[in-house]
């Protein structure tokens, strides 16, 4: 399964569905870029999707966040998915500047 796709899904990896809950948990991996394949180097938990976006986006360097998957309900998005979650105009959060 590739990521930000469903299990029974054939879409794009960063093609988002409509219906997205940002209320969600979600959890954050952060893989090492030098590291043993698959390998993850970080692990947080959020209470919400909005929450781990925001970190994502906002705090992780843009070159590490390549590296970064999001798993909401079983539904994983890698760098190109989160960015776009962040930039959906029902995006709960503040952004920065």
């Amino acid at each position: 399964m590739a990521l930000g796709q469903r299990a029974n899904d054939n879409t794009s990896p960063t093609r988002v569905d409509t219906r997205f809950d940002y209320s969600a948990p979600a959890e954050i991996f952060m893989m090492r870029k030098r590291s043993a394949r698959g390998q993850a180097a970080g692990y947080r938990r959020f209470s919400t999707a909005a929450e781990a976006i925001h970190f994502a986006v906002e705090e992780i360097p843009g070159p590490l966040l390549i590296g970064v998957v999001m798993e909401v309900r079983e539904e994983r998005f890698d760098h190109k998915g989160i960015r776009e979650l962040y930039a959906r105009d029902d995006y709960p959060l503040k952004r920065g500047t």
